[in-house]
């Protein structure tokens, strides 16, 4: 119940408070679904097929020797979106403390840029002719949690004026 008590004070009819108390656990739901489920699938020669999650493809960019390349996807594709699911707990947690929200301000010029490196992998398969894409639940989950995180952050930000 914690949770709803920031934003009561905004919203008097508590449907904001309803949407953010929904909003929350979707969006951590979905992140960590679409960390883990795969991704796309990518089919080589007709017979070869992989079906790699988030952080398979994380760390098999590690494996292979790109580590810069390795720590950039996670730091965009996994370290600022799951910064800023945190900071949104924070802020509803602490009422909407000036610090908090300014943070959140901070990661949340971030947070689409995830998305953007995912896209930008599923475009270069398709167009490389070296193998055939397509998207699977993973990529779908990712896309929810991006925007349940950052419907809740416009959510908060608005609240705390």
């Amino acid at each position: 119940m914690m949770v709803l008590a920031f934003v009561g004070t905004a919203d008097k009819n508590g449907s904001m408070r309803i949407l953010l108390a929904i909003l929350l656990p979707v969006s951590a739901f979905s992140f960590a679904l679409g960390l883990t489920q795969p991704l796309m699938r990518f089919e080589r020669l007709y017979f070869l097929e992989d079906r790699p999650s988030l952080l398979e493809m994380i760390f098999e960019l590690w494996r292979s020797g790109d580590a810069a390349l390795a720590f950039i996807v996670g730091l965009f594709s996994v370290g600022f979106p799951a910064a800023k699911i945190l900071l949104i707990h924070v802020v509803v947690l602490t009422g909407g403390q000036s610090r908090s929200l300014s943070l959140l301000s901070t990661v949340g010029k971030w947070s689409m840029l995830d998305v953007m490196l995912v896209a930008l992998v599923l475009f270069a398969a398709k167009t490389s002719g070296l193998a055939a894409a397509a998207i699977l639940p993973g990529l779908w989950f990712y896309a929810a949690a991006t925007l349940s995180t950052a419907l809740a952050a416009a959510m908060c930000s608005r609240s705390a004026r």
